[in-house]
This record gives structure tokens, sequence and C-alpha cells, in this order.
């Protein structure tokens, strides 16, 4: 991973992050902050995936990194269906949504690909 010297430096985190920031958002609006534990859950899975980077960045290993990596993705994952139950429910508009799933989809698309890498890719010095 040239050019990657802090967590912040990968695309995976930058992408987890801006999903993070537009749940964060879609959490402050009038109709979903009235549901809180719809709400807790989608700001918890919205915080975890970049955290999980983040700390998987600072494992020794790939295959450690990978695993945090994977835990990030299910994450992500629950953010999306959170955004389907937040529309579902009239809290969000369908707009909303879209942006929403394609902030989402974005973001898994290239932690998939960060995967792949990590376990593709053996470990420095094996």
């Amino acid at each position: 991973m040239k050019g990657v010297w802090q967590f912040q430096d990968l695309v995976a985190w930058q992408l987890a992050d801006k999903l993070r920031q537009v749940a964060n958002g879609y959490c402050g609006g009038a109709e979903l902050k009235r549901d809180f534990k719809l709400r807790a859950q989608l700001s918890d899975a919205a915080s975890s995936a970049p955290k999980n980077i983040a700390e998987g960045f600072g494992r020794k290993t790939h295959r450690e990194f990978a695993r945090y990596c994977y835990i990030a993705r299910g994450s992500e994952q629950e953010v999306l269906d959170s955004f389907i139950e937040a529309h579902q429910k009239r809290y969000i508009s369908s707009i909303e949504l879209d942006q929403g799933d394609h902030a989402a989809r974005k973001a898994l698309k290239v932690l998939n690909g960060l995967i792949s890498y990590l376990d593709s890719t053996p470990d420095w010095g094996q």
C-alpha cells in the first residue's frame, strides 16, 4: 500500500467516514430523532466502520487487518439497511435514501477491494 502512512490515507476509511457523516446528518432530522432505537443503531453502525478500519490498520499483519475490515463491511451493510428502514418509516425521503445508498455502496466497493488486496498479499517478511 504505497503512499499510505496513516489510516486516514486509506480511501476505504475516507469513504466510511463520509458514510458516517451522511448517517449523522440523517440522525439529526426531526423524524429520526424521535426513534431513539433506530437512531442509535444507525449512529453506532456508521461509527463502527471507520473505527474498525482504523483499528485494523494498526494491527501487525494483513490477516488481522482484513478481519477488522470484514467487521467494517458488516457495519456498512447495517447502515444501508438502516437507511432502508428509515425510508420505510418515512423518516428520510427517497432522495435521501438514494444518496445514502450511493454512499454506502461506494464505501462497500472500495472496502471489498481493500479486503481482496489484504487477503491476497502476504505480509512483509513472509
